[in-house]
């Protein structure tokens, strides 16, 4: 491997680290990703996000910047902002949940929708970079020449390059991609109305750029290091996951996402009633079908707030959770039903606005009974939209924050009535970046796997607790649980 400064921007957190030339990660910084407010949302704060970023640079001991040949930058699909030659956004730089555009998402007829799933392979949804394009043109203060469309990654290696320019994977989760040809559609951008000048040159993860010799003095850093956009977050989880054709990757975080690798893309009724979103794999050997749930490791944040716990009041709580569960000791029948659509629906509604409810209280219920239920909710929806893929897979991997939560880990493989290989690395994304940037594979193994074995008791428990609460589901409505 070559030894590799890794950045990986996600929704709540970035992560910046060095890795020498053996993978082993030998420095690593932890921030919550800057952001501030307009006038329709939260948006990045890039001044602070760079700064924090060409601190570590700065800080890293002399050996090892010295040592350094590459740098690779991960992050979130969806965001982005205009930019131009001189590499100063024109809009801001808008985080990928982001509805601002939904306008002209709302406008789009049946015809229009299915168009868009031909060609790019996604379903239509103001997430996508696309309807953010319309919208940051419509809202200039100025027109400019030149200007293109960056993600939150793109951008920050047009900074340290002074170069423009977008990854695949990326590109793949703008809805303006045409998934087959691997180019820019022209349709998607006259369905949006914008040029397709806006959208920049297309490069593969693998495709480096050197540092500026600006960026390269203000930073400590040779001229000869190679950056390289890597690609969205969940796709280089996979990346370092080893991920194989066959194989599921629950890649865990503020959200949560399920990935498979395929040999062409998933264009199928089934995938479009779905809504499945289909991408380009960072290496571009492979497509990629992947869901998203909306609320994940959030979780953690909302019910924090819901119960007034602390951090560490919630960690003991689903500790001993978890050791009540292994030991049978849980009343399932006092377990309140808890659907967490906290940040809206995963695939089939895959709906912004949807929300989650708590049903089937009792007087005797307790905040730890609302905690188990929360992240049962949370196993039943991973299962849920597993089923959507009609996978037979040889193995789930997961990676990400819920590694180390053993109670959700647990609860997942016996609804699923599946085991589960974790990682015990924390940094898979990370690893999987300087893997791309050095164009070697990864393995497994490496990640330090262990097994959580589901138990076909507590599955069959569960599958009858399921089976118990459907009265109390019918009766909140059109609700699939």
């Amino acid at each position: 491997m070559k030894p590799t400064i890794t950045i990986d921007i996600g929704t709540t957190r970035i992560k910046l680290g060095y890795f020498d030339e053996k993978g082993n990660q030998i420095a690593s910084e932890k921030r919550p990703t800057p952001s501030t407010t307009d006038a329709w949302g939260v948006v990045y704060d890039m001044d602070t996000l760079l700064s924090l970023i060409v601190r570590f640079l700065r800080n890293l001991a002399d050996d090892h910047r010295l040592a350094v040949e590459s740098i690779a930058i991960a992050g979130v699909g969806e965001s982005g902002g205009l930019v131009g030659p001189d590499l100063q956004l024109r809009s801001p730089m808008i985080l990928w949940h982001d509805q601002r555009g939904s306008a002209l998402i709302d406008r789009l007829d049946g015809n229009e929708r299915a168009l868009a799933y031909r060609v790019t392979g996604l379903p239509v949804n103001a997430n996508y970079s696309l309807s953010k394009i319309a919208w940051a043109v419509e809202h200039l203060d100025r027109r400019a020449a030149d200007l293109k469309w960056l993600n939150v990654s793109e951008f920050v290696a047009a900074v340290m390059t002074a170069d423009r320019w977008a990854e695949l994977s990326l590109a793949s989760r703008t809805m303006a991609l045409d998934l087959r040809e691997r180019t820019w559609s022209a349709a998607m951008c006259a369905m949006a109305g914008i040029d397709m000048t806006l959208l920049p040159e297309l490069r593969r993860a693998s495709q480096g750029q050197p540092l500026s010799e600006d960026f390269a003095r203000r930073v400590g850093l040779a001229t000869s290091v190679s950056v390289h956009v890597v690609g969205h977050d969940h796709m280089v989880g996979a990346v370092g996951a080893d991920l194989r054709e066959g194989e599921i990757l629950n890649s865990t975080g503020t959200t949560e996402g399920v990935l498979v690798l395929r040999d062409k893309p998933s264009l199928d009724e089934h995938a479009y009633q779905a809504m499945l979103a289909n991408g380009i794999a960072c290496d571009a050997s492979a497509y990629t079908l992947f869901a998203s749930i909306p609320t994940g490791g959030s979780a953690f944040a909302t019910l924090q707030r819901m119960l007034g716990m602390s951090e560490s009041m919630l960690a003991t709580c689903v500790s001993a959770l978890n050791e009540r569960y292994l030991s049978g000791a849980i009343n399932l029948s006092s377990i309140p039903v808890v659907v967490p659509r906290f940040r809206g629906s995963p695939p089939p509604e895959k709906s912004s606005t949807a929300r989650g409810l708590i049903a089937n209280l009792g007087d005797d219920v307790t905040a730890e009974d609302i905690v188990f239920g929360c992240f049962l909710g949370l196993a039943i929806q991973f299962r849920k939209v597993v089923e959507l893929f009609r996978a037979d897979a040889s193995i789930t991997k997961v990676i990400g924050p819920a590694s180390e939560n053993r109670l959700w880990l647990h609860l997942k493989a016996d609804v699923l009535g599946a085991d589960l290989s974790v990682s015990k690395f924390p940094e898979v994304v990370s690893r999987g970046a300087q893997a791309l940037a050095s164009a070697e594979r990864t393995d497994w193994a490496a990640c330090r796997p262990t097994v959580v074995e589901a138990d076909d008791e507590r599955h069959k428990m569960l599958q009858e607790w399921h089976h118990a609460i459907q009265p109390t589901v019918r009766s909140l409505g059109a609700l699939s649980w």
